[in-house]
């Protein structure tokens, strides 16, 4: 059974007057995680995209970037954002549930984040009630203020892609000590890693990215260092 075919059935129970926010109190098993974090990343987007009052063909195309959505299924992915685009409940209820659902897996929530941040620039231009979203959203997941800074330097181009902020380092820490942080987000980032986490898949395609990133400040750091 796809992805979007149980996306398809947790979406029945609102034909019954269920909330499209009460679903995610149904997907705590390992299996449904996926379904959740999926309709999470959509429901958000929804709600950032009214955060700047227009829905774009873009941010629907980001869509797509994030998840392989066949054809077939573009129906339950438009049903889902559309939903949650016109749901009464704010984007601050279906955060803390998301936060609530990984509690633990802090890294994922990340990776949710790095999902939203790449919706929000699908339209080429970082609107500033989009960065109050963001910001109150990694509030919500807990994530340090240094952590959301890295990933809008990475994702905004104005934001300067500083490698320090990208590690969540301070300049001043010893190569010795930015080499730790690293080794441990590298872990962390690792796909084999994830999987064995039981992280989604989506999240895993979504952390190549910050993997990149990741390795692409600490080379800048060793380089500049080492003149």
């Amino acid at each position: 059974m796809s992805l979007w075919t149980r996306i398809s059935e947790a979406l029945a129970a609102l034909s019954i007057g269920e909330s499209l926010a009460q679903i995610f109190d149904r997907l705590r098993s390992p299996r449904e995680r996926s379904v959740g974090f999926t309709i999470a990343v959509i429901a958000l987007g929804a709600k950032m995209a009214k955060a700047d009052g227009q829905v774009t063909r873009d941010e629907v195309t980001a869509f797509r970037e994030v998840f392989n959505i066949a054809a077939s299924d573009e129906e339950n992915a438009a049903k889902v954002f559309n939903l949650a685009r016109l749901d009464v409940a704010g984007f601050e209820e279906y955060a803390r549930r998301i936060a609530d659902m990984f509690e633990d897996e802090q890294s994922t929530l990340c990776d949710l984040m790095e999902g939203l941040f790449h919706i929000a620039m699908a339209d080429g231009f970082y609107h500033p009630s989009e960065n109050e979203f963001l910001k109150q959203v990694a509030h919500i997941f807990g994530l340090p203020e240094m952590e959301f800074r890295a990933l809008r330097a990475r994702f905004v181009p104005d934001a300067i892609p500083d490698p320090y902020t990208v590690l969540g380092v301070s300049p001043d820490a010893t190569l010795e000590d930015i080499r730790k942080i690293w080794r441990k987000m590298v872990r962390e980032t690792h796909p084999d890693r994830m999987i064995a986490r039981g992280v989604p898949e989506e999240a895993i395609r979504m952390a190549e990215k910050s993997m990149v990133d990741i390795n692409r400040a600490w080379e800048e750091i060793t380089k500049v260092r080492a003149t």
